[in-house]
Parts: structure tokens; C-alpha cells; sequence
């Protein structure tokens, strides 16, 4: 176990390491898919630094794949990143007193998983400090651009099947879909979303009918949670899916 002899930039690395070798997978798939939508490695490179963010990324494959227009892929981006605005601000309270330019270079390094260690660390260890935050940040960009570089000369390597990269790219979007159905009202929202996105997509035949039903389902869904909240708090919908496996306590 590493004690207060060790240097900060290897106490760092070892907070980190649980998150950089899951993105090892993650990231050569991510890699190999954006390969096959006509990223070179350099592109590859600039995307995992410049975006680095997993969904993003996956969802740029996936719109160059069918073709979509550049400004349907930024607005996209543009609601899909939408989020770390919420995440950036619940972090802000522990930089207080930090250069812009530390701010800046934090804020470019934020990701949801990497969010998720440096706010824990944040609530719970009074000796971490925004270095430390920006250290675990960097590490987990370094780890997740050789991911993503080494997947795209895998798929320099091999030649890949483009039904099969579609094939992968609707399993994966369908397990994040899974993994945020944990109530009525959520189920609800994007049920209304892909009904939506049929609507819109026939009567535009383009892929900005996504957005706009992207834009109308969230307003849809946060309207119709406020309501329930406020006026019948104990709502079946509000409630979440009892998981099968039970919790901690139960067990």
C-alpha cells in the first residue's frame, strides 16, 4: 500500500488504474469503429484528446457511418456534452482559488468516470487536492487516446465488416439505453423519444429530426417530472425497478 513517501504522480496513478485499464477495451473498440467511419490515426488522436468522451465518440462513428451531415453531428455533440456543464459545476467548489488556466485544462480532461473518482476522492479524503483531481484527469485521457490509437491500427490491420460495425454500434447504444431504464417515467420518455424520432425522421429524411426529438423528448420528460414531483410526489412512475439481485441490506 503506498503511503505519504510516495510521490504524488504515482499515488495519483493508483486511484486512477481501476479506470485506465477499463478503458483499454472500451477504447481499442472505440478505436476500431472510428477507423472504420474514415479516421486516420492522427484524426483518432486529436478526437479521444480533443472530445474524450466514449459516447461521443461512438456516436461520431456512428452518424459519418450513415452519412449524416457535419452540423447534425455538432448539434448532437452539442446535447449530448450538454451534461458536464451539471458535472463541472458540482466540482467547482473544490477549485476555488485555482488559475483560469488550471480551470481550463480541468474542464477540457472532465468525463463522467473520471468525474465520478475525483469527486469521491473530493467528499471523503481531505488531503485531496485539484492536482490531484487534474493528475487522475490526464491519466485517464493518456490511457484512453493509446486505447483508442491502438484500435485504429487494428482496424488498419484488418478489414472490417461496416454491417458489423452498425451491428455493434446499436447493441452498445441500446445497453446505455438499459442501463438508464431504472423507472416508469424514464421507460416513458424514451418510449415518446423513439416515436419521435420515427416522426421526425420521416418528415425531414435527415438525421436532424434526431435532435429536434432529442430536444422535445428531454423537455417532455423534465416538464413531466416536475409536474409529478410537485403535485404527487408518491407516483408509481417516480418509483424505481426493485433490482433482482436486492440490495445490501435486504441480503
Amino acid at each position: 500500500m503506498l503511503n505519504d513517501n510516495y510521490p504524488m504522480w504515482l499515488k495519483d496513478l493508483r486511484v486512477s488504474m481501476p479506470l485506465n485499464l477499463s478503458y483499454i477495451p472500451i477504447g481499442t473498440a472505440c478505436g476500431i469503429l472510428l477507423h472504420a467511419a474514415g479516421f486516420n490515426h492522427l484524426l483518432t488522436i486529436l478526437v479521444s484528446i480533443l472530445v474524450f468522451s466514449g459516447g461521443a465518440q461512438f456516436l461520431i462513428a456512428s452518424m459519418l457511418l450513415i452519412s449524416s451531415p457535419f452540423y447534425s453531428v455538432i448539434l448532437m455533440l452539442f446535447f449530448l456534452e450538454l451534461r458536464y456543464a451539471l458535472l463541472g459545476s458540482s466540482l467547482s467548489k473544490y477549485l476555488q482559488g485555482q488559475s483560469d488556466r488550471f480551470t481550463f485544462f480541468f474542464a477540457v480532461s472532465l468525463n463522467d468516470e473520471n468525474y465520478a473518482i475525483n469527486y469521491l476522492k473530493f467528499s471523503t479524503d481531505k488531503k485531496w487536492t485539484p492536482k490531484d483531481a487534474l493528475n487522475v484527469e490526464h491519466y485517464s485521457v493518456l490511457f484512453w487516446t493509446i486505447s483508442n490509437l491502438i484500435g485504429s491500427f487494428i482496424g488498419s490491420a484488418l478489414k472490417i465488416d461496416l454491417s458489423l460495425v452498425n451491428f455493434a454500434l446499436t447493441a452498445l447504444f441500446l445497453y446505455m439505453i438499459m442501463m438508464q431504464l431504472k423507472s416508469m417515467m424514464k421507460l416513458l420518455i424514451c418510449v415518446i423519444s423513439i416515436g419521435l424520432s420515427i416522426v421526425f425522421m420521416v418528415l425531414m429524411k435527415s438525421t436532424l429530426g434526431l435532435i429536434i426529438s432529442t430536444v422535445i423528448s428531454s423537455l417532455i420528460g423534465f416538464a413531466l417530472e416536475n409536474y409529478l414531483r410537485n403535485r404527487h410526489p408518491k407516483s408509481n412512475a417516480l418509483k424505481t425497478f426493485k433490482n433482482p439481485a436486492g440490495t445490501p441490506k435486504e441480503n
